[in-house]
């Protein structure tokens, strides 16, 4: 147990970033019975936080194909959490295909990840109308999920508040000030690539995002398109809007650039000529933080604990993450391939 931490619910907690990991954090330790704030830098539209463009895929089975086992790891137990507290989550599935010019990286994929079933293209058809005689197979990943970021954080905060914690918004606090106004509690620094003031190996990787809208194309799940230069997914988010995304980029600006722009429009188009149709509604992009292996790290100094490198993987891993913690700080336990103590 954290050095100065009392019996359950006696050690208030100060949690600085409102993003999803920060969210997810709160709402774990405020239902546990912790006195809970929450402190975010920007208003509760939430615009500054990497989370405001996200994908919010729920894919640990895919994201197998490119990362350590213990994302699926944390991956496979979130998925659980997202269950158990949002219901309602969408669990469609998601749909991995490529074209035929694309067959040895179609292949790969297959063999790299678990949790599959082939599909040929009466079955891919079935599954998702729109894209029939498209494909000639497919991979559908039959547990994952997905949710819109925009609308399940306004969910979690909300649940916050229910569960008895306090959301500040406009407030850009310091770490060490909390730190020293609040010696019997603990804070939790889920400020992303801003805690690099204190954290200097975390990087900035650029996600690229558009979303369009269009009447032509349906889509109840993620579709994946492999490709060796530009994969590509599309995310269906309702009433016709599509994102767009997949770019991870080692640049640190927030901009969208022409290539990736024509990059993602492309792909989409490949997808389904009706694409070519789209209306544009919104370009943008986040900066992930990560460190150099790409792996998220809790960070244990005493009372405070840092939270951070989810990567790409912000939605699939904050749930896990922040039960590792809360299991910390109620139990002193321990997770060593997530958890250093310094």
């Amino acid at each position: 147990m954290l050095q100065g931490s009392k019996s359950r619910g006696d050690s208030p907690v100060s949690i600085i970033g409102a993003g999803i990991a920060g969210a997810w954090q709160a709402l774990l330790f405020a239902q546990a019975g912790h006195a809970v704030t929450l402190y975010e830098r920007s208003d509760d539209a939430m615009t500054l936080a990497t989370s405001h463009w996200a994908g919010g895929m729920l894919a640990p089975w895919c994201e197998a194909e490119a990362s350590e086992p213990v994302i699926g790891r944390l991956g496979l137990r979130s998925l659980d959490l997202w269950r158990e507290h949002f219901p309602k989550t969408p669990f469609n599935g998601s749909l991995v295909v490529a074209h035929a010019r694309d067959r040895a990286d179609f292949e790969r994929f297959a063999k790299l990840t678990t949790g599959h079933v082939r599909l040929d293209a009466s079955a891919v058809s079935e599954l998702e109308p729109s894209l029939e005689g498209r494909f000639r197979d497919g991979l559908f990943y039959a547990d994952e999920g997905h949710v819109e970021p925009r609308r399940v954080l306004p969910e979690l905060h909300a649940r916050i508040t229910a569960a008895g914690g306090t959301i500040k918004f406009d407030s850009d606090v310091d770490v060490d000030d909390l730190g020293g106004q609040n010696l019997e509690g603990i804070v939790i620094d889920c400020r992303g690539l801003a805690a690099r003031d204190r954290q200097k190996e975390l990087r900035g990787v650029k996600g690229e995002m558009i979303i369009v809208e269009t009447s032509e194309v349906e889509l109840s799940r993620p579709v994946r398109l492999i490709h060796p230069r530009w994969p590509l997914y599309v995310i269906p988010r309702g009433d016709g809007k599509f994102m767009l995304g997949a770019t991870s980029i080692e640049a640190e600006d927030t901009g969208v650039s022409v290539r990736s722009a024509l990059e993602l429009l492309g792909a989409a188009y490949a997808v389904h000529p009706a694409f070519a149709e789209a209306r544009i509604l919104e370009f943008g992009s986040g900066l992930r933080p990560a460190y150099p292996d790409n792996l998220p790290r809790i960070t244990v100094e005493k009372k405070k604990i840092a939270v951070n490198g989810l990567y790409r993987h912000g939605f699939l891993l904050a749930p896990a993450l922040a039960e590792l913690t809360l299991a910390h700080v109620e139990r002193g336990a321990i997770d060593n391939e997530v958890m250093r103590c310094v």
